[in-house]
C-alpha cells in the first residue's frame, strides 16, 4: 500500500527534447551547446511567461509543469515558432529543432521534483512527434480542443513504453490551413469528402481583387497572420462576424456555392453606415471547425455572430441563418429558407432584413433596400462569377485567362453586371501589372473602359471604384485615385479591402500618415489580415519615421512569405530600416540572408522594382539604396 505521505496533484507536463542532438554534437560540439544554451534560455522565458515552471533540464532534454492544459499548448506552440523563426537564419544542417510532448496526468511531487506516469507519458509522446512538432495526449486534448483556435490531428491511440493502457495521440496543426479545433477521425464516406473540400479556406469576394493585385503572389493560400489570444475590445457601434456558412451538400464541389452567399451576406452588410463588420478573411479562419460563438466573439471583438448552413439539392436550395449574441451564446433570431434556387437572392435579402433588424440598425425600406440586392439576378451568371474568383485568386496567368473567359460567359448572360465588368477590368490590370500582356498600355487602356463602365451602370459597386483607383495611381494620377479609392469606401464604409486599398493610395500619394492610420483601421476590421495588407504597413510606417514598426510589419510577411519578388523589395526596406536606426550590424545580417534567399538581388534589381510601385515621389529610394549599398547589397 502507497504511503500516505506521498503528495500527489493533476498538472500538465511539457517534455522536449533535441531532434539530432548526436549529430550536431559530432560536427560541433561548442556551437551545439551555445545554440542549446540559447535555446534553453528562450524556452525558459516562455515557459515563466505562461505560468509555468521548468523542472528539470539536463542534457538535449527540458521538463516543465504547468497548471494549466491551455498554458503548457499555448507556451509549447510560441516556443515552437520562436525557434523557427531562430532556425531560418541557420544553414539547414546546423538547425537546431526540438519536439515536444504534454500530457495531463497525475504526478508525484518531491521538493521540486516530479515523477510518475504522467511524466513518462509526456516523454513517449515527446518521441513521437516531427522535428518542430507537438504531440499532447488525449487527455489533454480533451482539454484544448475548444478553447485554442488550432488544428488537431489524431494520430491513434498508441502503446508506449511501460504504460499498460494505449495512449490517444493528437498532433497540434500550428500552420493556418490547420488553424482550428479540427480533428480527423473515421467517418461516412460522403462526409469525409466535404470535410476535405471545407478545409480550404477560399477568399471569395472580390476584395483583393481592387488594389491588391498590385503584388504578384504575395501570400499562400490561407496566409493569414497568426492569432493573438487577448480580447479584443467591442467598438462603440454594433458589430458582426459572418462565420462561412456550411456546405451541406452531398457534392464537396459546391462548397463554393456556401461561400458565395457567405460573401454575398458580407458585401450587404458593409454597405450599411455605422456597422462595424469583421472582413471575411478573418471570419474565414473559422470555417469547417466546431467553434464557440464565445470564442469568436472574444477573438474578433464583435457583439453579434451570424451563422448558417447552405443545402443544394438539384433545383432547390435550404438555407438556413442564426444570429447569436456573443457573449451569451442567446440565439436572438432564426429563419430557415426552402426554395427553388432561382429565389436564392430573394433569401439573401430576407436574412439580410432579420439581421439588421435584430442589430437595431434603422433602415429606409423600399428604394434603399431594393440598392442591396446582387448586382445580378441571373443565377448562372453568378455561378460563373464565383468561379471565376476562385480561379483568379491563384495570381497565374493561365488560371487569370481561365477567370476572364467565365467573366465574359457572366456578362453575355447578364450585360449589366456591374461587378462581373469590373472584375474583368481587374484581369486586365494582373495581365498589365505582371508581365503576362504583350501590351501593358493597352492592358490598362481596356481595364480602364470596363471599370468605368461598370461605374457607369453601379455607381455603388466598391470594386468598379477600386479598379478605378489603381489605374488611376498607376498612370500617375494620384488625386484621382484618392478620390475613386475615397468613392469605393464610401459605398461600404466597413469593407477593410476597400480601406486597405485607400491606405496604399494615400500612402503612394505621399500620404503616409493618413495611410497608417487607414491600413490600422482596415487591420482592426480585419484582425487576421492577409498578407497583402502588410507592404502598406511596411511602405506607411517607413515613411513616417517610424523604422522599427516598419521592420516588424515586414518580419511578419517574410516569416509567412520569404519567396516572390514582393518578399525581397520588403526585406530590402526592413534592411534600410535598420540603417536608419543606426544597426549596420544586423542589416549586414539580414543582407546576408536576403541574397541566400533571393540570390538575384541587387541595387539596380531593387531600384528597377521600386519603379513600378506607382509612389508620386520616389526621392527617398535614393537614401535606401546608399544604405543597402552599405549593408552589402552588390550593385
Amino acid at each position: 500500500m502507497e504511503p500516505t505521505s506521498v503528495e500527489r496533484k493533476l498538472a500538465a507536463i511539457l517534455n522536449a527534447d533535441v531532434k539530432g542532438y548526436s549529430r550536431l554534437m559530432q560536427a560541433d560540439e561548442v556551437g551545439t551547446v551555445r545554440t542549446l544554451t540559447a535555446y534553453r534560455e528562450l524556452m525558459a522565458t516562455f515557459i515563466r511567461e505562461h505560468r509555468g515552471r521548468v523542472v528539470d533540464a539536463t542534457g538535449d532534454n527540458l521538463l516543465a509543469e504547468f497548471p494549466s492544459v491551455v498554458d503548457g499548448v499555448q507556451c509549447a506552440v510560441g516556443i515552437q515558432q520562436a525557434l523557427e523563426a531562430r532556425n531560418a537564419g541557420l544553414p539547414e544542417d546546423r538547425r537546431m529543432e526540438f519536439r515536444i510532448g504534454i500530457n495531463l496526468g497525475d504526478v508525484i511531487v518531491d521538493g521540486e521534483r516530479i515523477y510518475g506516469d504522467g511524466v513518462n507519458i509526456a516523454a513517449r509522446l515527446e518521441s513521437l512527434a516531427e522535428a518542430g512538432g507537438i504531440c499532447i495526449a488525449g487527455s489533454a486534448w480533451e482539454q484544448v480542443r475548444n478553447k485554442l483556435a488550432l488544428g488537431f490531428e489524431f494520430l491513434g491511440a498508441h502503446h508506449v513504453k511501460n504504460i499498460a493502457e494505449p495512449v490517444r495521440v493528437y498532433r497540434v496543426r500550428m500552420d493556418a490551413e490547420g488553424a482550428g479545433p479540427r480533428v480527423r477521425r473515421r467517418r461516412p464516406a460522403w462526409l469525409r469528402q466535404w470535410r476535405a473540400a471545407a478545409l480550404t479556406v477560399m477568399v471569395l469576394g472580390a476584395g483583393a481583387i481592387a488594389f491588391w493585385s498590385l503584388y504578384p503572389r504575395l501570400w499562400p493560400a490561407a496566409g493569414v497572420v497568426s492569432q493573438g489570444e487577448t480580447a479584443l475590445p467591442l467598438p462603440d457601434e454594433p458589430s458582426i462576424a459572418v462565420l462561412p456558412f456550411a456546405n451541406m451538400s452531398a457534392d464537396p464541389a459546391q462548397d463554393y456555392f456556401s461561400d458565395g452567399l457567405t460573401d454575398a451576406l458580407i458585401t450587404q452588410l458593409y454597405k450599411i453606415p455605422n456597422l462595424f463588420v469583421i472582413a471575411r478573411t478573418s471570419s474565414a479562419i473559422y470555417k469547417g471547425k466546431a467553434v464557440k460563438v464565445q470564442q469568436v466573439g472574444r477573438e474578433l471583438g464583435v457583439r453579434w455572430v451570424l451563422e448558417g448552413s447552405v443545402q443544394k439539392a438539384g433545383e432547390r436550395v435550404r438555407i438556413q441563418a442564426q444570429l447569436i449574441e456573443a457573449a451569451s451564446g442567446k440565439h436572438v433570431w432564426a429563419e430557415s429558407y426552402d426554395r427553388d434556387l432561382k429565389d436564392v437572392f430573394a433569401v439573401q435579402d430576407g436574412i439580410l432584413r432579420s439581421v439588421v433588424t435584430e442589430l437595431g440598425v434603422k433602415l429606409a425600406w423600399g428604394e434603399e433596400f431594393r440598392s442591396w440586392v446582387h448586382a445580378t439576378e441571373n443565377l448562372q451568371a453568378f455561378d460563373h462569377f464565383l468561379q471565376a474568383d476562385k480561379l483568379y485568386m491563384r495570381f497565374e496567368k493561365e488560371a487569370n485567362a481561365q477567370a476572364r473567359g467565365l467573366l465574359l460567359k457572366a456578362i453575355e448572360l447578364d450585360p449589366k453586371f456591374a461587378r462581373a465588368i469590373a472584375f474583368l477590368g481587374s484581369t486586365h490590370v494582373s495581365d498589365a501589372f505582371f508581365g503576362w500582356a504583350k501590351d501593358s498600355d493597352q492592358s490598362y487602356r481596356q481595364a480602364e473602359d470596363l471599370a468605368t463602365r461598370a461605374v457607369a451602370l453601379d455607381d455603388r459597386d466598391y470594386l468598379a471604384h477600386a479598379v478605378l483607383s489603381r489605374i488611376y495611381a498607376q498612370k500617375g494620377l494620384h488625386e484621382q485615385a484618392i478620390a475613386a479609392g475615397q468613392r469605393a469606401v464610401e459605398v461600404e464604409p466597413s469593407n477593410a479591402t476597400a480601406i486597405s486599398a485607400l491606405a496604399a493610395t494615400m500612402t503612394f500619394a505621399g500620404r503616409p500618415e493618413e495611410g497608417l492610420v487607414l491600413i490600422r483601421k482596415a487591420m482592426r476590421l480585419n484582425p487576421y489580415p492577409p498578407l497583402y495588407y502588410f507592404p502598406t504597413g511596411v511602405y506607411a510606417s517607413y515613411l513616417t519615421g517610424r523604422y522599427e514598426a516598419a521592420i516588424v510589419e515586414a518580419k511578419k510577411f517574410l516569416k509567412q512569405q520569404r519567396h516572390g519578388p514582393l518578399a525581397g523589395i520588403l526585406w530590402q526596406w526592413a534592411i534600410a530600416g535598420y540603417m536608419e536606426l543606426g544597426r549596420e550590424p544586423e542589416a549586414r545580417d539580414e543582407t546576408r540572408r536576403l541574397r541566400e534567399q533571393h540570390p538575384e538581388s541587387s541595387i539596380q534589381a531593387y531600384a528597377k522594382a521600386m519603379k513600378r510601385i506607382p509612389f508620386k515621389d520616389h526621392g527617398f529610394v535614393d537614401r535606401q539604396v546608399e544604405f543597402l549599398r552599405k549593408a552589402g547589397l552588390p550593385d
